[in-house]
């Protein structure tokens, strides 16, 4: 049984249709609320809105948004980077019903959350290591994620599921066979760089040294920071194309929500192979790029964190 679904029995009570993706990041939290009868899709008229949280207290700030924003319904929420880990393992050789729970146990070195307050899940990796399958581990500390669900539930907002920022920017990139390599931000946060295909994470890197970027100029991001971040991109798409043996990376799209993301956009192009282009949004929420992680929240469902 999965922590969330345990919660919403103890607190259960008639939920409301309306749809609302939250994002945690260092800047804040945003959200992209969808009041319907419950057929919300990204063509419904959306309210978003980013609320300050300067001292990081997530819950305090998750509790004003029934509270001061009169928000209820189902919520999807995303983890932050700082709230989250990522890596990679061999999977493990037991029934599947048990590899969350060995799962905890193997990766108890490689992070730095306890096993007995881990929440874990993991999606598949490209990677065979001597002859051996990878898996990618995503984990999380239980006892702030049951924070966030205690309180929302007292405000009529029901936790239906837990993502990271990696799993909410996949959903953005549209559905084919072709690998699509995604460059993306929330703000205030770290660059991720995606390889998406047929609606499945291939490859995620989190680099560092951009939570800035937003703050450089024209002339600034030509002195070095294009140059640095192409390289990284050149490095992904190698490994993805060498290492993995996947077929040629011939599509770039950026999410950089900034005042120069297209200039940044045109100067990655003049360095790449491929196509660079600015990734498409729905067409009524093109301005609201800063907020698309929380709109992708409210789209289709993929992993959920538990604590099996």
């Amino acid at each position: 049984m999965s922590m969330i679904t345990g919660l919403n029995k103890i607190f259960s009570k008639k939920e409301s249709a309306n749809i609302l993706g939250v994002t945690l990041c260092q800047s804040g939290v945003t959200f992209c609320y969808l009041e319907n009868n419950g057929t919300a899709s990204v063509n419904d008229k959306a309210k978003f809105q980013l609320l300050d949280n300067p001292d990081q207290n997530y819950t305090r700030v998750l509790a004003s948004l029934a509270e001061k924003h009169q928000l209820a319904g189902q919520c999807h929420l995303v983890l932050p980077a700082a709230l989250s880990q990522i890596v990679q393992v061999d999977k493990p050789n037991v029934p599947a019903n048990e590899i969350n729970a060995a799962l905890k146990w193997q990766i108890k070195d490689l992070v730095s959350i306890a096993p007995e307050n881990m929440v874990v899940d993991y999606f598949d990796s490209l990677a065979v290591i001597g002859g051996k399958e990878r898996i990618n581990v995503v984990c999380a500390p239980l006892n702030e994620l049951q924070a966030f669900v205690a309180k929302l539930h007292q405000k009529n907002i029901v936790i239906k599921s837990m993502i990271t920022e990696e799993f909410a920017f996949a959903r953005l990139v549209p559905i084919k066979d072709e690998p699509c390599l995604l460059v993306c931000r929330q703000p205030g946060e770290e660059v991720v760089i995606l390889i998406v295909k047929n609606g499945q994470i291939c490859f995620h890197r989190r680099l560092r040294g951009y939570t800035r970027l937003d703050e450089k100029s024209e002339q600034e991001l030509d002195m070095g920071t294009i140059d640095s971040l192409s390289l990284e991109i050149q490095r992904s798409t190698d490994y993805f194309e060498r290492q993995l043996k996947q077929a040629p990376i011939r599509e770039i799209q950026i999410l950089l929500p900034m005042a120069t993301e297209a200039f940044l956009a045109r100067r990655l192009a003049e360095n790449s192979n491929g196509t660079v282009e600015l990734l498409k949004l729905p067409e009524q929420y093109q301005d609201k790029r800063e907020f698309a992680c929380a709109l992708a929240a409210t789209m289709t469902d993929t992993m959920e964190l538990t604590n099996e």
